[in-house]
């Protein structure tokens, strides 16, 4: 922004001069501020995995199962696109550089005129769908429009009711960047929590009153976006930027967040754009790979939500300080931090979740007539080969930052589009064969995802490398001898367990009552989890390597 341009900002409200900087922050740390957003997100993963349990239980993997994950996912993937991808990838930077160097006045005019353009232009955008929905349905579920009339009506008619959601939750979105820009991190991550909590009760109370209770969820998805919007109000106006929407296309401010919302889309959502087209390519796969693929994902999810996106949440807004303040050295060093917590995290989850797969998913989601053995079995195939990515997954959550903090959206779009393309090339090269050999055709979805999110972060890597705006520091090679150390012994704890107990039998972890798995797979993996934290510390490592790289730069992790 240049100088006439803050100027001219500020006629709009000239009584306001306080700086930005003046206004209080919550330098609480990087670690104590992942911290809490790793807690609500925790608790909304939980409440996320109680509320798929109870979806198992309702609607399970049958027909209307796969027509509202479908449903669901659409706005859903939009969503992520603008509420958690490339708007607040561009949102955040360019609210930072306001705060920094404009006013208080100048602050809340932008927040004010991203909020009413952003706002209109989803408002267009959603009525469009809505009038449009069988053409949506067709685009992205293009099976059920050539062999499945039922099914195609059915998405039609529940996008409808499920894509004003986009609407709500974009603009919960802009609410949250902004508390996330003044380090109000608790609120947005809470927020969450109220969808699953709306989405249980819609499960439980409303269904039963469906003809297609699948139907019911639907409802609930659209009461859920509105509900998580006015929550976040109250809290906007106790740190006084709750805006007031204004249409302005031609501000500076709107024009450049438009401008590196662009490319940022391709950049930060390329793992969801594939995700979407695994959905759309098992439309074509038999009954119930939509609802696999579902409920292995969300599983191996909850690590990213908990950890990757909290980390990610977090370190934005202070890589966008230390680039406006050119303070080189501490970009680096909350990259480094970055890196070195999720690796910590990741990698145990994604060992753990491999080999202990269908155990996992009998204990959540085998109950009933919905659920069957084989869909167990089936689910557990893909959850495997998206643990294998869960890795890569997180690692792009705290990379891609990397550039978006510097306002250099041009990068991750190129290495993004590398990575959907060689996700389309590994979903011919591993679906073919594996459906018509194996018919295990959602298999090689997962497993197409799951190498080409492996590429996106070896390129976001290399890049970062390569332009000099990371440099390792610390002991890198002692981190990851400790690290697989940690890992190789916590597994060999594991298969010892699951062996004692029968855990790998399915047949025998299936004969079990739901407190018997519950108790089993909790202890089991408290085992696990115990050893490996038992392993890091005796090998040297301790609490103060967490605690962000102004607190362990005495050590090496």
């Amino acid at each position: 922004m240049t100088q006439d341009d803050a100027q001219q900002t500020n006629l709009d409200q000239p009584s306001e001069t306080v700086l930005v900087s003046s206004v209080p922050r919550k330098d609480s740390g990087l670690l104590k501020s992942s911290g809490v957003v790793g807690f609500f997100t925790m608790l909304s993963r939980v409440m996320g995995l109680a509320r798929d349990v109870i979806f198992a239980r309702v609607i399970g993997a049958e027909a209307f199962a796969d027509v509202f994950f479908v449903a669901f996912k659409i706005p859903n993937f939009f969503r992520r696109l603008f509420a958690e991808g490339a708007f607040a990838q561009a949102f955040v930077p360019v609210l930072g550089e306001y705060r920094e160097q404009g006013s208080k006045a100048a602050v809340i005019a932008l927040v004010s005129r991203v909020s009413g353009t952003l706002g209109l232009t989803l408002f267009v955008f959603t009525c469009i769908i809505v009038l449009l929905a069988p053409l949506m349905a067709a685009i992205f579920a293009p099976s059920w429009y050539l062999n499945d009339v039922l099914k195609f009506s059915a998405t039609g008619e529940m996008l409808r009711i499920t894509f004003p959601y986009l609407l709500f939750i974009s603009m919960t979105g802009v609410a949250g960047g902004i508390l996330n820009s003044y380090d109000r991190f608790a609120v947005p991550a809470f927020t969450p929590i109220l969808l699953n909590f709306i989405l249980i009760l819609a499960a439980v109370f409303a269904a039963p009153l469906f003809e297609q209770p699948a139907f019911a969820l639907a409802w609930g998805v659209l009461i859920a976006g509105i509900v998580q919007f006015l929550f976040q109000l109250p809290f906007l106006y106790r740190i006084h930027m709750l805006p007031v929407p204004r249409v302005d296309w031609m501000d500076p401010g709107v024009k450049k967040i438009l401008l590196l919302m662009g490319p940022a889309i391709f950049g930060v959502s390329v793992s969801q754009i594939n995700l979407l087209l695994d959905t759309m390519l098992a439309t074509f796969l038999p009954t119930g790979s939509v609802s696999w693929l579902y409920y292995s994902d969300r599983l191996a999810e909850l690590p990213l939500g908990v950890f990757g996106i909290a980390i990610a949440t977090v370190i934005l807004p202070n890589l966008s300080r230390h680039h406006v303040s050119k303070a080189a050295q501490d970009y680096s060093g909350t990259l480094d931090w970055a890196l070195r917590m999720v690796l910590l995290v990741a990698v145990p989850a994604a060992a753990a979740l491999a080999l202990l797969a269908e155990p996992i998913l009998v204990t959540l989601f085998y109950y009933g007539e919905v659920m069957t053995p084989n869909d167990m079995k089936m689910a557990s195939y893909s959850l495997r080969a998206y643990s294998f990515g869960l890795i890569a997954f997180m690692l792009i959550k705290v990379l891609a930052p990397g550039f978006f903090a510097r306002q250099d959206m041009r990068t991750p779009v190129r290495i993004g589009i590398v990575a959907m393309l060689s996700n389309m090339m590994l979903n011919i090269l591993f679906v073919i064969p594996l459906h018509y050999y194996w018919s295990l055709g959602h298999l090689g979805l997962a497993a197409a995802t799951s190498v080409s999110a492996f590429i996106n972060a070896l390129l976001l890597f290399a890049y970062l490398r390569k332009k000099d705006i990371y440099q390792p520091q610390g002991n890198w090679i002692l981190f990851y001898v400790r690290l697989i150390t940690a890992v190789l012994i916590m597994l060999i704890v594991l298969v010892w367990l699951s062996d004692y107990h029968n855990v790998l039998d399915a047949q025998h972890w299936r004969q079990g009552l739901w407190w018997q798995r519950s108790g089993g797979i909790v202890g089991i993996c408290f085992a696990g989890f115990s050893t490996y934290v038992l392993v890091l510390f005796v090998s040297g490592f301790r609490w103060s390597d967490l605690r962000g790289p102004e607190k362990a730069t005495g050590r090496n992790l």
